[in-house]
């Protein structure tokens, strides 16, 4: 029987399937720019002279506008107002021109330049405890300038986050959704595995040069711009067929004094903060500290590394399956808070004395099945433990609160290298234990904060050990009969 009515394009599981490839994609390419220079630490300031705290002031300086200037706060304006598909584009436009910058600063065009004696002459701020930016008087020109581009890189990245986010859900609602939203971020996480693989490699080529794998990413980062135009043409097929988009909700400015007196709030921001600012600027010194420490390459130190991005995408869906069916949420967080402190003291102590690959590969196994543990728990933490009608903004504040963790501790990493160090100018010779020492300790205060929330969970019943999905309770025989 011929049908009387037209399906829509997200019907078609090859469309909306596509349509997740392209957003995929984009995001994919997007976390490989993300952390591009992160396993060329020690090229950088070889070849353009970033000691650690140039370094640190650079990998901290991607969420500055969206700390400082609040731009998260606008693009998920810009979402509501222009909708999925101009978002998209824009953002991917934002990403390229921050790539650009960034590129350019570390090439040796930029170091012969009359661009350099002018970035030399500016923004030499005071090493001053109110300087809150990522410039400082003596930092090289090449990390001042690379910064520009990281930032705005950043404001395009954050807004393609959410700009993807709804994407999906227009795409795949009454669809499998969930499994859509997985394997987007899956996909994202393997982009830091190709880095910690790739960009040493190609770095490496003869001539070595940190700028190619700047570039190389810089390309797919244009890909990415590219996969989102063509994934315009589809969306806007789909507004065409009647197809309504789904809406977040809204950031309200009278919510946040309510949201900022509730306690539960702030134990989730903290532990959020606390945790993730543990793992990401982890990331950005990670394969230096494998070098220093194992005495090996580049190359040789990504390919030890990688496991910990892999493994923490297969493992979230198998975490995220087992909080919908039995629950137990607060302990997961805990969990997840005692295997990172394990792990970043294995960092800080076992693996420099013994210099073993076996315990160092155990460890970053561990550490990504930590990673899995405490946002697959905490996220869906969220809207048991704050009304419905502040949820929207109240996980506003909270990215806002992550993005300063993520914004000041690679700058703090960075200072306590250099301190726990001196003298010391070969970046293949760096002691990692007091760095790692600063990541157990937030590990351990999101321990105390995880331990404190199955406290209170226990006695205001928020529900927090609880799965997710209730099961209806089966009728005995006999209640049948009745």
């Amino acid at each position: 029987m011929v049908e009387q009515f037209q399906k829509k394009l997200s019907d078609s599981p090859a469309m909306r399937w596509t349509a997740l490839i392209l957003l995929a994609g984009a995001m994919f390419f997007a976390y490989i720019f993300v952390d591009i220079l992160s396993p060329l630490q020690d090229l950088l300031q070889t070849q353009r002279g970033w000691d650690p705290v140039a370094y640190g002031h650079f990998a901290g300086s991607e969420p500055f506008l969206n700390v400082f200037v609040f731009f998260l706060i606008f693009a998920g304006i810009i979402l509501d107002k222009m909708g999925v598909r101009f978002t998209a584009i824009l953002s991917g436009a934002v990403m390229v021109i921050g790539a650009m910058i960034n590129w350019y600063a570390v090439t040796d065009s930029f170091e012969a330049s009359s661009l350099k004696t002018f970035m030399d002459g500016i923004l030499n701020l005071p090493d001053a405890w109110w300087n809150v930016t990522p410039w400082y008087a003596g930092e090289p020109a090449s990390a001042k300038l690379a910064a520009i581009g990281f930032m705005v890189f950043g404001c395009g990245s954050e807004m393609a986050g959410i700009t993807v986010s709804r994407g999906i859900v227009k795409w795949f609602t009454g669809h499998e959704m969930a499994l859509a939203m997985g394997i987007e971020m899956a996909i994202a996480r393997v982009g830091v595995a190709v880095v910690m693989l790739g960009s040493p490699v190609i770095a490496a080529i003869t001539p070595i040069s940190v700028s190619r794998p700047v570039a190389v990413s810089l390309l797919l980062c244009c890909i990415g711009l590219i996969s989102f135009i063509v994934y315009g043409f589809m969306d806007k097929k789909l507004d065409a067929q009647g197809a309504k988009e789904e809406k977040d909700d809204p950031f309200r400015v009278k919510d946040i004094g309510k949201i900022l007196s509730l306690r539960a709030f702030w134990i989730v921001a903290l532990l959020c903060v606390l945790y993730y600012s543990a793992i990401f600027p982890f990331q950005k010194y990670a394969i230096n500290m494998l070098q220093c420490d194992l005495h090996f390459s580049a190359v040789a130190a990504g390919r030890v590394f990688f496991v910990f991005p892999l493994g923490a995408a297969a493992v979230t869906p198998f975490l995220g399956n087992y909080l919908d069916h039995k629950g137990k949420g607060a302990t997961m967080m805990i969990l997840g808070a005692i295997l990172m402190i394990v792990c970043h003291l294995v960092f800080a102590f076992v693996v420099p004395a013994t210099q073993s690959v076996l315990i160092t590969f155990l460890a970053i196994i561990v550490l990504g099945i930590s990673f899995s543990l405490v946002p697959a728990a905490m996220w869906p933490s969220v809207p048991k433990l704050i009304d419905n009608k502040l949820l929207g903004s109240a996980y506003a504040l909270i990215f806002w609160i992550q993005n300063i963790g993520l914004y000041a501790f690679p700058m703090i990493i960075g200072s306590v290298l250099k301190a726990s160090n001196p003298g010391i100018t070969d970046p293949l010779k760096y002691n990692y234990t007091v760095p790692m020492c600063v990541f157990a300790s937030l590990g351990v205060a999101a321990l105390l904060l995880g331990l404190y929330l199955k406290i209170i969970d226990r006695k205001g019943g928020y529900g927090l050990e609880e799965p997710n999905i209730k099961e209806e309770p089966t009728q005995t025989s006999e209640q049948a009969e009745a």
